[in-house]
């Protein structure tokens, strides 16, 4: 009798203990995501305040893809991928968090104790947020090329609004295929944090970085979406944002990502018909 209260004791200890950082880790999750949020809502204010470049076409270039007067390339790499760091904390985090969970708790119960899981976890976030900052720095270097050639070529400029609804007419179609199934799939695990589970910094580290290079791979078409409809505009950041975490978190991933699939090829639809009517 005394070893059955024992054991029931114990139980009882282990799912407070597990109630307690479950709290604690969604706690600072939200906490992370609000100050993420704000940051962001206030550089895209600061961004909107500026005037954009009228561009042949009828469009607006953002200055985002500019340098500021008196600021280096370097610096404005750094100001860029600053911004989109932060901006990829408040998108990524919804759907991010419930992985990291999991592998806390798989770290948990390979009889890792709280002061060591917390730190491992926050390691595979870092590695995670790595990828995407290595890839900001990359949309960074394509996008002010690119807003170079079209400041110096005038034909090109006027072909970006129907261009602009090819891309995203391609995201869509992309939210089709087995590749993209594939990819979702793994950005619904956590690869290589379960079943190796060396629990140590370098084990830790390789998990967030391969499930950074799954999320961005799966997130490629979405992204192409931001970039090319407005990278600081809050309205289409926050529906990108919105699909990434419903196919990420929705019983039926597939289902899920076709749904959205759905909406981004009306949503080119109409914008290549815009484009087509200011010809």
């Amino acid at each position: 009798m005394g070893a059955i209260c024992v054991t029931e004791a114990s139980e009882i200890s282990q799912r407070v203990s597990e109630r307690v950082s479950r709290r604690v880790f969604f706690g600072a999750s939200a906490l992370l995501f609000a100050v993420s949020a704000a940051v962001t809502i206030v550089r895209c204010a600061a961004m909107s305040a500026m005037r954009e470049i009228p561009m042949p076409g009828g469009w607006s270039m953002s200055m985002v893809w500019m340098r500021m007067p008196g600021q280096t390339w370097a610096g404005a790499a750094t100001s860029f991928v600053g911004m989109w760091v932060v901006m990829m904390f408040g998108m990524m985090l919804p759907s991010l968090t419930t992985t990291l969970w999991r592998y806390s708790s798989v770290v948990g119960r390979a009889g890792r104790g709280e002061m060591r899981i917390y730190p491992l976890t926050a390691l595979a976030g870092i590695g995670y947020f790595i990828v995407w900052t290595a890839f900001g720095l990359v949309v960074f270097a394509v996008g002010s090329t690119l807003a170079e050639v079209e400041l110096q070529q005038p034909a090109l400029a006027r072909a970006v609004p129907i261009a602009v609804g090819g891309v995203v007419l391609v995201a869509g179609a992309l939210q089709f295929t087995a590749w993209k199934a594939h990819r979702l799939a793994c950005c619904r695990e956590a690869p290589g944090c379960g079943s190796t589970l060396s629990s140590d910094a370098v084990a830790a580290w390789r998990c967030g970085v391969r499930l950074g290079l799954h999320c961005s791979y799966c997130c490629a078409g979405l992204t192409l979406i931001l970039l090319v409809l407005g990278v600081m505009d809050l309205r289409v950041m926050a529906v990108v944002a919105g699909a990434i975490t419903v196919e990420r978190l929705a019983p039926d991933s597939e289902r899920a990502a076709r749904g959205v699939g759905i909406g981004v090829v009306g949503a080119a639809l109409i914008l290549i018909a815009r484009a087509t009517a200011l010809r």
